[in-house]
């Protein structure tokens, strides 16, 4: 295998249009990277996405990950977690999507393979990384005083008689609804402005609607309300903070690829350096167990 000088060689697990859209295009585009080759649980379609990008095909996972310094994960949370267990333990770093699994035990064993391996790892939390809204959050951290905020993610992707887009057939979006997957969204951007989520409620709303009351370490409080099953009319996303400095809209964020461009550059820091970044597997771990902890509560009713 051929390397450029000073890139780090990275390989791709997933087929599906987020993979397709996002991380392949980004991982060929990266300067800092030699896209190395693709493996897919449908064989065919990852030698389509494999051909595109010009890099190898892989019919082993474990072939791509001796082939590699890094992987990027576009897979379902608890097929990418066990799969991700097996890179950390060849050496490889993690670029993981959220969430990182959907079962507590899956997400800390995840978490403490890597910390056994000491491989650097970044979880692709979109509005941590965008470049808009990466920038708003840091200036938010930055000011004292905020005592609350508010995430509203309305959604039509279930929505009966709704148009639907090419998530709407992955198996574990209809299965785990709005919480699983725009909740780790809205938990990141949350925790990124008003600390560590101390405590949870959870009630749940019309169709697989989900309205969480969330208390932070820095004694400010939040709400995050969920949904897929919206009307398409009020669909939208939605994030503030109010405080002694007044009231703080996040804006509007381009696309994904360049936020996924960005998240590479945090691996790859985190790899040449060894310190953590804040949206590491750990990390992601702990938005798993708030997630499970909502998730029991609003099956309790």
């Amino acid at each position: 295998m051929n390397q450029t000088a000073g890139t780090t060689r990275i390989g791709l697990l997933g087929t599906g249009p987020w993979a397709a859209a996002t991380h392949a295009p980004a991982l060929a585009a990266h300067p800092g990277v030699d896209f190395v080759g693709v493996w897919g649980r449908r064989p065919e379609a990852a030698a389509a996405l494999a051909e595109q990008h010009g890099v190898a095909v892989y019919e082993d996972a474990d072939a791509l990950f001796a082939d590699c310094d890094a992987v990027a994960f576009a897979l379902p949370p608890d097929v990418q977690a066990p799969l991700a267990m097996r890179a950390a333990g060849a050496g490889c770093h993690l670029l993981l999507d959220k969430p990182v699994a959907t079962s507590v035990a899956g997400a800390r064993e995840l978490a403490d393979a890597a910390e056994r391996a000491r491989v650097a790892s970044v979880v692709f939390f979109t509005l941590r990384f965008a470049k808009e809204t990466a920038a708003w959050l840091a200036q938010q951290a930055a000011v004292d005083g905020w005592f609350t905020g508010r995430a509203q993610w309305y959604g039509s992707l279930f929505t009966p008689g709704a148009e639907r887009g090419p998530y709407a057939a992955s198996p574990w979006r209809g299965e785990k609804g709005a919480l699983w997957d725009v909740g780790p969204h809205a938990l990141a951007v949350l925790t990124g402005v008003l600390g560590e989520v101390t405590a949870l409620t959870a009630a749940p709303g019309p169709g697989d609607t989900a309205h969480l009351i969330l208390r932070h370490a820095s004694g400010a409080s939040s709400t995050a309300d969920l949904s897929f099953t919206a009307p398409p009319a009020a669909a939208g996303v939605e994030v503030s903070v109010l405080g002694e400095a007044g009231r703080s809209v996040m804006p509007g964020w381009g696309g994904a690829l360049d936020a996924f461009g960005a998240a590479i550059d945090a691996l790859l820091e985190a790899a040449r350096t060894g310190v953590p970044h804040p949206c590491d597997v750990r990390f992601g771990a702990r938005v798993t167990e708030l997630l499970a902890d909502a998730e029991a509560q609003l099956d309790r009713g």
